[in-house]
């Protein structure tokens, strides 16, 4: 099997695990929460309800969703011709349809992809984008997201980052009820177990946010990589995205029209870094690999 194929199957594989997990501790969130309400079953209960309508809203809203909170509008061959026969020479070097196409009146280079599959899917860029590359370097950023479609790496993202916001949405209102529930347990002389469920349930709940932040980290990071390769095979010139990925880099701007704590995850380089941090490595709690690892990969091809 080619390599970048085993990366895209090890990759989803990766996230299924990690998804399981979530599940695993939603659910333990849900039974404790459960034993304070005095009925664990209505506690796991409201765990699956809740999960459903977020997994629900995530495949059917998601595109829409991510595409407003951006300040994105839906543009047209007629409109964006030169973008149009971009994307679409592109998408049938992928084997994929169309995807809808998306634009961003600002001057800071950046895009990111959207949709719950290859058949509902967008690609957004930025004024900038085609206005500051050449159309090799446009390519290879279309490339990328392309790869982002048919690996259906949006989705997953989409649904992590639904997923951590509502954990820790949870996790927040659960301390505060936690608190209430210790005060009544007191006045009522409460039971050693239920000390100990509390003690459980309060250390659970100052790792949801971290867990949450490090399952969004885990499954961006290694995606970038795996996008840069397969849109590199797309072009047949990875020096295209790898000049993009230079140029994007340096014409970040901190506090710009893009910077969304929510989104910045999606774009293909993090708009939040700003152009004096853009290349400087990642760290363990990037979003994205640095710009220099990713450029000497694909330079390596």
């Amino acid at each position: 099997m080619d390599p970048i194929y085993e990366s895209i199957a090890a990759n989803k594989r990766r996230t299924y695990f990690f998804f399981l997990l979530y599940a695993i501790l939603f659910g333990f969130i849900g039974y404790l929460i459960g034993i304070y309400i005095g009925s664990p079953i209505l506690g796991l209960l409201m765990t699956v309800i809740i999960l459903g309508i977020i997994f629900l809203v995530s495949y059917y809203g998601g595109q829409n969703v991510v595409t407003t909170m951006a300040g994105a509008r839906e543009v047209s061959k007629q409109e964006e011709p030169y973008l149009y026969n971009t994307v679409d020479a592109l998408s049938i070097a992928a084997g994929l349809p169309m995807p809808k196409l998306y634009i961003i009146e600002t001057n800071v280079p950046n895009a990111f992809a959207t949709g719950r599959n290859p058949e509902n899917s967008s690609i957004t860029v930025t004024r900038g984008l085609m206005d500051r590359l050449d159309r090799l370097e446009l390519e290879g950023v279309i490339a990328h997201e392309m790869a982002h479609i048919k690996n259906y790496d949006v989705l997953l993202a989409t649904v992590a980052v639904v997923l951590a916001g509502t954990i820790v949405f949870l996790a927040y209102m659960a301390r505060y009820s936690s608190y209430g529930g210790l005060f009544r347990d007191r006045g009522r002389g409460g039971g050693q177990a239920q000390i100990i469920f509390l003690i459980i349930f309060l250390v659970l709940i100052v790792l949801a946010p971290l867990f949450a932040q490090l399952l969004k980290f885990a499954i961006s990071r290694q995606r970038e990589y795996l996008a840069d390769a397969t849109g590199a095979d797309f072009t047949g010139y990875p020096e295209g995205l790898a000049s993009a990925l230079e140029k994007i880099s340096y014409m970040q701007e901190p506090k710009s029209k893009i910077q969304n704590e929510a989104l910045n995850g999606l774009y293909i380089i993090n708009p939040a870094l700003g152009a004096k941090r853009s290349d400087r490595g990642s760290t363990f709690f990037s979003t994205h690999p640095s710009t220099e690892k990713r450029v000497k990969r694909l330079r390596e091809m």
